[in-house]
């Protein structure tokens, strides 16, 4: 008696999980999952003379991809992104820092602040970029009227633009995870260390930072994986001058109507943000119990 009702626990338990999950994994399996699949089974086709894809099996689209000029193109966006991820980070975690030690009251109208800029069209706020950078901008104008500059610096449709938009546009996701990873860190270990001796900058070191790992982590993925795709932010504030692998993967499809390569160009970013991710969790594991074993 007591194994039948035991039984029929679970299988509520189940139905509730299905009823639940089953919406949620039935739209991204019908409208993220299949039509990637469905673009990544393209890879072993040809393109037409005129565009479309002609179904005769072929292998040559990975070996153009491996091309020294997609190469290059590839390593650019790696360091560029990379570099928008590092300095999410350095500004990131102070700032979530300081949130995390601030009151209740204070900590949501913070947090507010931080994601207020996502209630703002994408476009919208990298074109006010344009305005604060261009030659006559606002920041240009500003530093020639303090006396600072003589003559505008170039500072649009540089590189250095494209990872100050990629920073500007992602630094929430930095933010977030380490805010929540810092409010979870226990505060009587620092305190236990301070008690011992430890200088500040040893607790940090010993206590804080390895404990705020994971989230520093998952902020750097969901930073540098929508930076290395992105092709908006390069078109907009690098002025075409700056190519990303987003753009080309872009061009591919809408302008060269090459979709069999293209979509081997969006495979090799798939494997290499899975394999972000799979380095991603396996780090969290390891360090969320405080530290390497």
């Amino acid at each position: 008696m007591l194994r039948s009702g035991r039984g029929a626990s679970e299988r509520s338990a189940r139905t509730e999980r299905a009823s639940l999950l089953g919406p949620g994994l039935l739209y991204v399996t019908a409208f993220m999952a299949v039509p990637v699949l469905l673009v990544l089974s393209y890879v072993v086709f040809q393109r037409g003379r005129f565009g479309g894809i002609v179904y005769e099996f072929t292998l040559d689209n990975f070996s153009r991809a491996l091309a020294e000029t997609y190469r290059v193109v590839l390593v650019d966006s790696v360091i560029i992104a990379g570099a928008a991820t590092l300095l999410a980070l350095v500004i990131g975690y102070p700032v979530a820092y300081a949130i995390a030690q601030l009151p209740d009251r204070w900590r949501t109208i913070a947090l507010v602040l931080v994601v207020i800029p996502f209630w703002t069209n994408f476009l919208v706020r990298t074109y006010a970029w344009i305005v604060l950078l261009s030659s006559e901008g606002v920041v240009n104008r500003s530093l020639i009227s303090l006396g600072v500059i003589d003559d505008p610096l170039t500072m649009l449709y540089t590189r250095g633009a494209v990872v100050v938009g990629l920073l500007y546009a992602y630094l929430p996701l930095m933010i977030l995870p380490l805010y929540a990873s810092i409010t979870r860190l226990d505060p009587e270990l620092r305190e236990a260390a301070t008690n011992l001796g430890a200088s500040r900058l040893r607790t940090f070191r010993d206590i804080t930072w390895p404990l705020t790992l994971p989230g520093a982590i998952t902020g750097c993925i969901f930073v540098f994986v929508p930076s290395l795709g992105n092709f908006v932010i390069p078109e907009l504030l690098g002025g075409g001058k700056t190519v990303m692998i987003g753009n080309v993967v872009r061009d591919q499809f809408l302008k060269a109507r090459d979709w069999p390569f293209g979509a081997t160009l969006a495979l090799f970013l798939i494997v290499v943000l899975v394999l972000l991710f799979a380095l991603q969790s396996v780090l969290s594991r390891r360090y969320s119990t405080g530290g390497p074993r």
